[in-house]
Formats: structure tokens, C-alpha cells, sequence
């Protein structure tokens, strides 16, 4: 499988500058396409027969969705998914509900991979059976001790089946990235199972969390969408090192990518 986004190293929308018709019903534009995406994921998922193929085609169908109604993406280092020969845990900042669907068209598109999820998507309305087709690891976000266990023991099994997983260490997605909430569940199973860990940083606020219902926000035209994979790291030691690497990677992007829309 490879991706249809680029053959190259870095992914950019091209420019196009958003008509007013664009600006003014941009969240019209989007999310009927977005919600027939999800409609038929959960169709094909009901009857077994949502593939990897399937997964990575109706991921990148947001990613088209989402250019379609303004929103230009820059995808960097995109080699470090496409060489890797082994699996390995992604651990990434959470901003926003477009990594969710996004991020499993990239990566999957390369290696197999699922994602520690929140157990409350396991019985989300329609979008569960996407969710259970894909095996993650549910954990409650509520017992510490028990959702490492949920990680450790999952995060094995899958890591030995030659899955990778996605790791978001924080406990909500929130716009502003907080170090002190960014947990080190990832680096513990990365040790654990002797695989590398990659950092992946995300600013995906042009799709904000919305004030009813945290996953259907408006969509900001406005706003690029920027996805960087950190190349591999091996965990030494306690893996101290390696989280602090993480996060200051994760911080020094958020803060240049800021800057740059002043």
C-alpha cells in the first residue's frame, strides 16, 4: 500500500486561495462528506469488511474533504513512516478530532497500526464499529494504574503481530500543549517491548472543538493543518531522556508553527 497524498518527503496542499463561498459555509462544505464518510466506514465495519485498504482510502477521503473546504495540510518527514522496517509506538500531542481520522491514512498506508482510544468511542453511536474493526486498546482515562496495565498488556501483543501503535499521552484533547499532563505511558510500553518510539507533532486547530459537542466544531479555512513525524528514537535507560526530547520536539514545533501565522 502507499500513500496517494505525495512520493516525497514533505506533503503540501496546493495553494489555493478560499472563495467566499468557501468562507461562509465552509462547515456545509465539509461535514456532509465527512459524515458519508464515517456512514459507510461504519457499513462496511458492521459486516467485516472494512479492510486496511478501506481504512486508509476513507482517511485520506478527510484529508481531500478538508482541502475541498479550505484547509491547506504540510505533512513533514513523511520517510520516517515510509522506511520504517519494524513497528513502533507513535506518541503525539491531541489537539483536535482531525488527527483521529487522519493519521491512520498516513500511517497505514506504510505499516499496520492501530491506536490507545478512549473506551467511550468502543460505543459511540455509528462510528463504534469503525472502531472495534480496528483493534485498538480502550482505556478509561479515569484509573492510572489500570489503563497502564490495558497499555502494557495490549500494547505487547499487538507490538509482537508486527502492529504499531498511536499514543496520545495527554488525557483530553485541548488546544494549548500542557508537559505536565503529558503522560509517559508510551515510553514505559516502547521499553517494555524494546521498539522505538516516534514522535508526531500535531497543530490541527483548523478543526476547533466545538461548544455542544466537542467533535463537530467549525472548520477554519484560515488555519493550516501541520503534521510533523520526529524520527525514531531508541528508549535508554528509565527513558527519561526520550520524554523530555519528545516534548521539547513537540513544544519547539507548536511554537515556530504559531509564529508563523502572526
Amino acid at each position: 500500500m502507499q500513500t496517494f497524498l505525495t512520493d516525497k518527503n514533505t506533503y503540501i496542499t496546493p495553494r489555493k486561495k478560499p472563495g467566499p463561498l468557501i468562507r461562509l459555509f465552509t462547515n456545509i462544505i465539509f461535514y456532509p462528506q465527512a459524515i458519508y464518510i464515517v456512514l459507510s466506514s461504519a457499513f462496511l465495519a458492521k459486516r467485516g469488511k472494512y479492510t486496511d485498504e478501506k481504512w486508509v482510502k476513507k482517511s485520506l477521503g478527510v484529508v481531500r474533504a478538508l482541502e475541498r473546504a479550505g484547509v491547506r495540510f504540510k505533512i513533514e518527514n513523511i520517510d520516517v513512516i515510509r522506511n520504517l522496517d519494524a513497528p513502533c509506538v507513535f506518541i503525539a500531542n491531541h489537539m483536535s478530532t482531525l488527527e483521529t481520522f487522519v493519521i491512520p491514512g498516513l500511517i497505514q498506508s506504510f505499516q499496520d497500526v492501530t491506536f490507545v482510544v478512549q473506551e467511550g468511542l468502543m460505543v459511540y453511536p455509528v462510528f463504534k464499529h469503525v472502531m472495534i474493526s480496528r483493534n485498538p486498546i480502550p482505556v478509561s482515562r479515569k484509573n492510572p494504574r489500570q489503563d497502564l496495565k490495558a497499555v502494557l498488556e495490549g500494547g505487547m501483543e499487538r507490538l509482537k503481530n508486527d502492529i504499531s501503535l498511536v499514543i496520545f499521552p495527554q488525557s483530553t484533547r485541548t488546544l494549548h500543549f500542557d508537559p505536565k499532563k503529558f503522560n509517559s505511558i508510551g515510553i514505559k510500553l516502547a521499553k517494555k517491548a524494546q521498539v522505538p518510539v516516534v514522535p508526531i507533532a500535531l497543530k490541527t486547530d483548523a478543526w476547533k472543538l466545538g461548544k455542544i459537542h466537542r467533535d463537530f466544531g467549525k472548520i477554519d479555512p484560515r488555519k493550516k493543518a501541520h503534521i510533523y513525524f520526529g524520527n525514531p528514537l531508541e528508549i535508554e535507560g528509565n527513558g527519561k531522556k526520550e520524554q523530555q526530547y519528545i516534548i521539547r520536539f513537540i513544544s519547539d514545533k507548536l511554537s515556530a508553527w504559531s509564529e508563523d501565522e502572526q
